[in-house]
């Protein structure tokens, strides 16, 4: 069975200074990654086969420091990037305030295909760019345990690519990826249904709960097998 986990990278600078270049993490977002490292260390719960980052700074940053939780090689990868907003140098000869009235000047029809910039990606060719590196890196490594640090478009990406959504406009339901949440897809092959992705969990940050309290979670003390998967295999892990 492949599985895919997703996690979005810590807070980034580009967020709260609201800049366009991205030069990596905040000192919160260090704190965010490091703790799911420890977590990850402790519980050993995803057992990854594979480890994949975006070379974005703020995907590269906090793929550098979970990877002593996995002890695998980090293979960077330019297509699962976010969303190209454009080359810096395109990007440094316009301000935040231009950028944003140019988006905002444009029907919401014809947003999916806008690019404030000539070398930005409109949305729909961001998608095709996603969607396309999700499904060469999950048949590449058909059947082992993947890990992509990246961003949260590239979790949106899997959502909207997975449930067969359409990618020609935005989606009338959004997703708010928090940061470094893991998203768990499994590809299920069994069955009478035919094959298709299952969602296991989005958006599960519980490692940041304990910054800045007094009591940290013990992970190693809840460390145990994940139950994922029918009831069957369920009522299998609850005997062990």
């Amino acid at each position: 069975m492949t599985h895919l986990y997703l996690i979005r990278h810590g807070q980034a600078k580009i967020a709260i200074e609201e800049a366009l270049v991205d030069s990596g993490l905040t000192a919160l977002g260090i704190k965010q990654a490091e703790r799911l490292r420890d977590r990850l260390a402790a519980t050993g719960e995803i057992a990854a086969d594979v480890l994949i980052a975006s070379t974005m700074p703020r995907a590269k940053q906090t793929a550098e420091i979970l990877a002593p939780a996995f002890d695998l090689p980090l293979v960077f990868d330019d297509e699962v990037q976010e969303w190209r907003e454009g080359k810096a140098e395109d990007l440094e000869k316009i301000s935040v305030e231009e950028f944003k009235a140019k988006s905002d000047a444009v029907p919401l029809e014809q947003k999916p295909f806008f690019r404030a910039v000539p070398s930005s990606e409109s949305w729909t060719q961001f998608m095709l760019r996603a969607a396309t590196a999700l499904q060469r890196i999950t048949s590449e490594h058909e059947g082992k345990t993947i890990v992509i640090i990246c961003h949260a478009g590239i979790v949106d990406c899997s959502m909207i690519f997975f449930f067969g959504m359409s990618s020609l406009q935005f989606p009338k339901a959004y997703f708010d990826t928090h940061n470094t949440s893991i998203t768990h897809w499994h590809r299920r092959t069994d069955g009478n249904l035919p094959p298709g992705w299952v969602l296991e969990d989005y958006n599960d940050a519980m490692h940041l709960r304990d910054i800045d309290t007094p009591v940290g979670i013990p992970w190693r003390e809840l460390a145990r097998r994940p139950v994922v998967g029918s009831e069957k295999s369920k009522a299998a892990t609850e005997v062990e």
